[in-house]
């Protein structure tokens, strides 16, 4: 095993440099305000949890999984999402307090990556959980506040796109074995559309069955999609799905935010793990999702107190990568103040910043004795030079 360099990092690890970590930091304080204003309230799990408690249930592939062991020998991971975490404390700390729990958080989630470039093993996520409730206001509920958190984020075009997992699912078991459901769930989940109808034209099904599957899954828009699903002669799990996506549909409309929704009835996220409603969101400037969620109505059953629950996740470094430098110039209002001092006005200089910073500016002293300053046009800073008599 070659040794690394001094300044290698493991994959998919990343330093975050000031500028970054400030519109980290400005956008979840706009996050987190109109979370706070729906109700939610924060929680916070630990990194480390137990792999037979967390790490086994989790939506995460076992493959992307950190494991490690403790002192003890037992296994652990490395939180590979906050859903599972808190789905433990809503089981355990929280067994005594009454549904429907509100839960809201943020943090850091990890990964293992392949050798790919430019995929993160560590990344910050902030997002919510709607615990024992499982009637559409809910999942409409969620939705809706995602939206939000997207617009008060400074994210000014995206688009959610809403699928339901067990339309899929259904359909898939109408026409296909186990195996042959797994391989084409598999392609959906990566996102393989090509992979997908090759694997049904190969099938042995009729030209006519074919045809049905791959045509339902092609449907994608508005309401106009549910209408036409609704004139077709489907069997009633799937009729079963196609009501629940129009009991949604019709309270999204009153809450004003279908202009951003697109129903995808082919979108499939981590398998074994939503059982209805899920969604992913994206911006128009970005490939990869910024936010995802969806109903997970088994999930709190392996702890103990089983629980209808929905939740999304915002995927803040990708947010932040959209709304890009705008964060910083529309939340900084005043320009930072450098102080420049020599012996002589010591004391004076740790007076003025005291001053300063109780106004709420943001100060800097900066010792030089002797010689002229050399400013960095880079920074928009004021300059105050008590050497040469400036207050």
């Amino acid at each position: 095993m070659t040794k690394p360099f001094v300044f290698e990092k493991p994959l998919g690890m990343r330093d975050i440099l000031p500028t970054d970590v400030e519109r980290k930091e400005e956008v979840l304080l706009r996050i987190q305000k109109v979370i706070k204003r729906w109700g939610y309230e924060r929680i916070e799990t630990p990194t480390l949890e137990f792999y037979d408690t967390v790490g086994g249930v989790s939506a995460t592939l076992e493959q992307k999984l950190f494991k490690l062991l403790d002192r003890s020998g037992r296994s652990l991971v490395l939180r590979p999402d906050m859903t599972t975490p808190i789905a433990r404390v809503v089981g355990s700390l929280l067994k005594e307090q009454a549904f429907p729990l509100r839960l809201a958080y943020q943090g850091n989630v990890f990964r293992a990556q392949e050798n790919e470039a430019g995929k993160n093993a560590e990344f910050p996520e902030v997002g919510v959980e709607l615990i024992g409730e499982v009637a559409p206001d809910a999942d409409a509920e969620v939705l809706v506040l995602a939206i939000e958190s997207l617009r008060a984020a400074g994210v000014e075009k995206f688009q959610i796109a809403i699928g339901h997992v067990g339309f899929l699912h259904s359909l898939l078991a109408l026409y296909f074995e186990d195996g042959e459901q797994q391989e084409l769930k598999r392609h959906l989940y990566q996102k393989n559309y090509v992979g997908f109808q090759q694997l049904v034209v190969d099938s042995a099904l009729a030209e006519g069955d074919k045809e049905k599957v791959l045509a339902l899954l092609k449907l994608q828009g508005g309401a106009e999609i549910l209408e036409t699903l609704k004139q077709l002669e489907l069997p009633n799990p799937l009729k079963k799905s196609i009501y629940e996506l129009e009991e949604l549909w019709a309270v999204l409309k009153l809450y004003g935010i279908t202009e951003h929704i697109l129903l995808d009835l082919s979108l499939l996220k981590e398998m074994d793990y939503y059982t209805g409603i899920l969604f992913e969101g994206y911006a128009h400037s970005l490939g990869f999702p910024i936010c995802d969620g969806g109903r997970y109505d088994q999930l709190l059953e392996g702890f103990g107190r089983p629980a209808p629950a929905i939740g999304f996740s915002l995927k803040l470094d990708r947010v932040i990568e959209v709304v890009g430098s705008s964060l910083t110039q529309k939340g900084c209002k005043e320009k930072p103040i450098r102080i420049l001092y020599g012996e002589a006005e010591r004391r004076k200089a740790i007076e003025l910043a005291a001053r300063h910073r109780a106004e709420g500016r943001i100060v800097k002293l900066h010792f030089k004795q002797n010689g002229a300053f050399e400013k960095d046009e880079r920074l928009a800073e004021e300059i105050i030079d008590l050497r040469k008599g400036g207050a």
